[in-house]
């Protein structure tokens, strides 16, 4: 598949029709303030739909309530294995990469400001967090499932976000294309997968082609299921590579809503982490993922740890050097994994479920501008641009290391 500004600029006028109607509909006939409670009794994926639900809802939910038919589960299999023994590595690259990587995007920044409020950064990274331990449970597409219900309303919520902003005329579709449109969406699919493996392979990690390759694989069901057109999703890694290399050239950037999310993104870390010594750690692991011209243009402050980060692959060779000659020993680092995984988005729900809704409004002292220009463009310095996130966000032609 190949990608061209032409093909992108489609991408940038299509949202997600099914889920576009649906709010809509809600909307139309007031039946939000109905839906978004008795939605909470929906929370697996075997519970029954409750009574008084709008049928426009229903309708939905039922339409979207199985996987699609091309499902391949081996290679499911092979994905839940692969974040199972990659857990807290892939939690790292999700919290200091992919987040990171949004922000530096303007438009998005300027939409994830508006959605949830530049209040409250712990319940956007604990709905992530959250969404992302759903879809790697043994059944997250089973009787019982919590990721399916959740991959449902995420999508109804893109939705709304849409729908909200395009109504109070706070988004220039003109400049800016639909927001949350399917270029958008194709892109954040991308962050949290290939950029995920980029991130692993700069922290040092060994992964075998064949993980790689199915990690990225459970993010593309992810996708198809949150309403991103297939058609539009790269198929292989090498098609991943090339569309994310033209979508952050096409729209990468400094913002002031990226620099202020960054910041809240530190600093709800830094809480995290225990004790104040170790916190530096946190801007450290952020500009080695994202590099150093993302990471000023995020206004991430340097840090003595800058340094110490750099041997994080060292320990982390070690500890695989251990987990593969010793069972007992893979068997208690991916408990740890696990564990440490979990402590993370406990410390980040403060142990609650989090409930996606659809919102009836958006908050209101955070509008969305339309003064990004749509036609951004950055151009990689010729010196760094196969130099990592400095210019690509891999090496190219370097395959993913083998599992030892």
């Amino acid at each position: 598949m190949t990608y061209t500004e032409a093909s992108m600029d489609a991408l940038r006028h299509a949202g997600d029709e099914l889920a576009d109607a649906t709010v809509a509909a809600l909307f139309e006939h007031g039946q939000v303030g109905t839906f978004n409670p008795l939605m909470r009794y929906v929370s697996t994926a075997d519970a029954p739909l409750p009574d008084g639900l709008p049928d426009v809802a229903r309708e939905y939910l039922e339409a979207t309530r199985v996987p699609p038919s091309w499902v391949d589960w081996a290679e499911m299999e092979k994905a839940r294995l692969f974040f199972i023994d990659n857990n807290v590595h892939i939690s790292t690259a999700l919290s200091f990469a992919s987040m990171p990587a949004c922000y530096v995007v303007p438009h998005v920044a300027k939409l994830l400001s508006a959605t949830h409020g530049l209040k409250y950064p712990s319940k956007r990274m604990a709905e992530t967090g959250q969404f992302t331990v759903y879809l790697m449970q043994p059944d997250a597409f089973e009787a019982g499932s919590r990721f399916i219900p959740a991959a449902q309303k995420v999508r109804l919520l893109h939705a709304s976000i849409r729908h909200h902003l395009k109504r109070e005329n706070r988004w220039d579709t003109t400049a800016l294309g639909t927001p949350i449109c399917q270029e958008d969406m194709v892109g954040g699919q991308m962050f949290f997968s290939l950029l995920v493996l980029d991130s692993l392979h700069r922290l040092g990690i060994h992964m075998s082609q064949e993980g790689a390759e199915a990690y990225y694989y459970a993010w593309r069901v992810v996708g198809a299921m949150l309403g991103v057109d297939q058609d539009a999703v790269p198929k292989t890694l090498e098609e991943a590579r090339a569309f994310l290399d033209l979508y952050m050239i096409r729209h990468m950037g400094p913002s002031e809503e990226g620099a202020h999310l960054t910041r809240q993104l530190i600093d709800l870390y830094e809480e995290v982490v225990p004790g104040t010594f170790f916190d530096p750690i946190v801007s450290a692991l952020i500009r080695h993922l994202v590099g150093d011209t993302c990471a000023d243009w995020l206004h991430v402050p340097q840090t003595p740890w800058d340094t110490v980060v750099k041997a994080v692959p060292h320990l982390l060779g070690i500890l695989e050097t251990i987990e593969d000659r010793s069972p007992l020993g893979a068997w208690a680092l991916d408990r740890l994994g696990h564990l440490t995984t979990l402590l993370e988005l406990s410390s980040l729900t403060r142990g609650r479920v989090m409930h996606y809704a659809v919102p009836e409004q958006l908050k209101k002292d955070y509008g969305v501008s339309s003064t990004v220009p749509s036609t951004h463009r950055w151009t990689p310095p010729a010196a760094t641009v196969s130099d990592g996130p400095e210019g690509r966000w891999h090496q190219p032609g370097e395959p993913f290391r083998s599992q030892h």
